[in-house]
């Protein structure tokens, strides 16, 4: 991971140090659970737990030698504890260890990643609010449609990443799975009373089956959960790209003092931040890729998906919350430019009514077929002539004969396409 993208809550989750402390949580809990059998002493209990310590530069000289870093990680807590140490990791099986601490390690992760995307949902809620009634033209194709709000817009966005919250909220429940079953999942060494206490002090669930491993699904609809929030962020990211371009202008990211555009065109204010989300959530989407690929292991385990996980999991989460805190900053600073989105709305001469004049005309009982050959051809003159589509409607004899003026009139106020706004509001607010 680049190092300048991670950040600092993400990091600390993700580094050794935090590594290695959560695979002494687990072993600890597992020697818990022995002594409260009457397995382990009360003494060595006391000795484990008072003396189990680590140095990550010890751990790493062992390892060059062992080529086992959870061997190296055991002889280096030995060294602390002494003879009371024959007791850690009985019965166990590297990855007892290894995928109980990275539940814990996902699961303190996950929270994270769920507080600062509430906080981004906010923001935009915020926004969406504040521009909730200002009329914009909304786009099909690319094209002019019809009017819609900035509030609307933006409320869309809002919902999405609420829908995104629940599924991050989903994946950490279900990711917050251990394992103390042993070196094929049998409990051949151990009862699965143990696993039962020892998961309970970490405030785990117990899998229903694991193997030598928890079942990488459960990693893979995690990642994947992950790649959809990129989505989204990619979605509004787009949105705003779009919108900054020079011929359209309604939204712009921030711009603050001293930043540089290009270094060849002093005028250029490019989205560069928005780019960069677009970027990285093609990323998120190759690394929800390769969880699916570790789903399918060979019988009761092999590790081919051990090294795909050391660089997947935690690039995808500092991915995912370097883009977040980015797009909060842009949310909390977006320029929303109402002179350009007025202009917009009247740039193609009141052709984006034309849906209100079809409706008008098949009430006053003109059939659909001749309402759309009327309204169209009225619509073709006013595109090719650049020319105001209601002064044209009303100079037609035809729409002339069925609608009067003021009902014509009626069908270029742009206030009809506000009604249910807040109705919309309310909905997405009640299903959060």
């Amino acid at each position: 991971m680049i190092e300048r993208y991670k950040t600092d809550k993400m990091s600390n989750i993700f580094d050794d140090q935090n590594r290695f402390k959560y695979w002494l949580d687990v072993e600890i809990a597992v020697c818990k659970s022995w002594n409260s059998m009457g397995k382990i002493p009360n003494k060595d209990l006391r000795e484990i737990i008072e003396k189990a310590n680590f140095n990550i530069d010890r751990i790493n000289k062992i390892e060059e030698e062992t080529n086992h870093d959870v061997i190296a990680f055991l002889t280096n807590v030995s060294e602390y504890v002494g003879d009371s140490s024959r007791f850690i990791h009985m019965g166990m099986t590297s990855s007892d260890m290894l995928d109980t601490a990275l539940a814990l390690q996902l699961n303190e992760a996950l929270e994270e990643l769920i507080k600062c995307t509430e906080k981004l949902a906010g923001k935009i809620y915020k926004q969406a609010e504040t521009n909730k009634y200002i009329p914009v033209i909304g786009r099909t194709h690319g094209i002019h449609a019809e009017p819609t709000t900035i509030g609307l817009k933006l409320l869309s966005f809002y919902a999405e990443i609420d829908r995104d919250i629940k599924r991050l909220k989903r994946a950490k429940d279900e990711i917050s799975t251990g394992k103390i079953s042993g070196a094929v999942g049998n409990y051949a060494n151990l009862p699965p009373e143990v696993e039962e206490r020892a998961l309970d002090i970490l405030g785990l669930h117990t899998d229903s089956i694991s193997t030598q491993v928890i079942s990488r699904d459960r990693h893979a609809y995690m990642l994947s959960a992950i790649a959809i929030l990129g989505g989204t962020l990619e979605r509004i990211a787009i949105n705003i790209r779009n919108m900054q371009r020079t011929e359209i202008g309604e939204f712009e990211e921030p711009f603050k003092k001293g930043q540089k555009g290009s270094s060849a065109m002093p005028h250029k204010r490019n989205p560069i931040m928005c780019e960069r989300i677009v970027g990285m959530s093609r990323l998120l989407r190759a690394n929800g890729e390769a969880s699916m690929e570790n789903i399918a292991l060979w019988d009761e385990r092999d590790i081919s998906h051990s090294s795909v996980e050391r660089v997947i999991i935690p690039d995808s989460f500092h991915l995912v919350h370097y883009m977040i805190k980015k797009m909060i900053y842009i949310v909390d600073n977006l320029y929303i430019n109402k002179k350009n989105i007025e202009r917009n709305l009247k740039f193609t001469n009141g052709l984006i009514f034309s849906q209100r004049l079809l409706l008008k005309l098949i009430i006053n009982d003109t059939t659909r077929e001749d309402a759309y050959k009327f309204v169209q051809t009225v619509t073709m003159k006013a595109y090719k002539e650049n020319r105001d589509l209601q002064e044209i409607t009303k100079s037609d004899n035809t729409i002339a004969s069925i609608l009067s003026d003021k009902e014509i009139d009626e069908c270029f106020d742009v206030s009809y396409y506000l009604k249910y706004v807040d109705y919309v509001f309310k909905r997405v607010k009640e299903r959060e």
